[in-house]
């Protein structure tokens, strides 16, 4: 697998290119996350039903640190004049992706073709790493947001980088990516039914 064998790209753009397996493959992505599969066939509805389970996880991740909370603020244009808790976020999401990278890469899957994600050239990266926001980024984001908050001194995006190469390692999570990814897109069990 991997650099040198297109296998995985082959099946990656098989999936993707099928209206019907590619939303099944993004259903399979939301189940993930809920820890069931939602009868939902729409992609819009799904992606609407994971943005009111995320607004819920950052409140409740804000209330568990003792953090004010006004909602997500991203300005792309001036990424560090938002609060402490967003710029968190941020940096955690980036960091993130940067594993999801890694993960993608070390396959041989197609970055641009997401299940969920479209319009980029990373989409599918994106797809990927959106599977461990509530379980590793927003954690993550909220506990050094809460240090930086109770010293201001902190440099919030070192801080984040050394926690997240914690646990990263700690979590094995590019390992963890690898093996999502197969399962996602069938590339190590050829002689199975699903």
């Amino acid at each position: 697998m991997g650099q040198g064998r297109s296998e995985v790209a082959r099946q990656h753009a098989r999936l993707w290119a099928d209206e019907t397996a590619r939303l099944d493959v993004a259903r399979r992505m939301y189940a993930f996350r809920f820890g069931r599969v939602l009868p939902h066939r729409d992609i819009a509805v799904l992606r609407g039903i994971e943005g009111g389970r995320m607004k819920k996880t950052y409140q409740i991740l804000a209330d568990e640190h003792g953090i004010p909370w006004k909602g997500r603020r991203y300005d792309r244009q001036n990424p560090n004049g938002a609060d402490i808790p967003n710029q968190a976020i941020n940096h955690a999401a980036t960091f993130v992706e940067a594993a999801a990278d890694v993960a993608v890469a070390a396959l041989g899957a197609l970055p641009p073709l997401g299940f969920i994600h479209e319009d980029s050239s990373n989409a599918f990266t994106l797809d990927i790493a959106d599977l461990y926001r509530a379980e590793i980024t927003l954690p993550m984001a909220f506990t050094v947001a809460k240090k930086a908050i109770d010293n201001p001194e902190l440099p919030l995006e070192r801080t984040l980088r050394r926690e997240a190469a914690l646990q990263f390692r700690k979590q094995k999570l590019i390992a963890k990516m690898i093996d999502r990814i197969k399962e996602l897109l069938h590339a190590d069990d050829r002689d199975s039914d699903t």
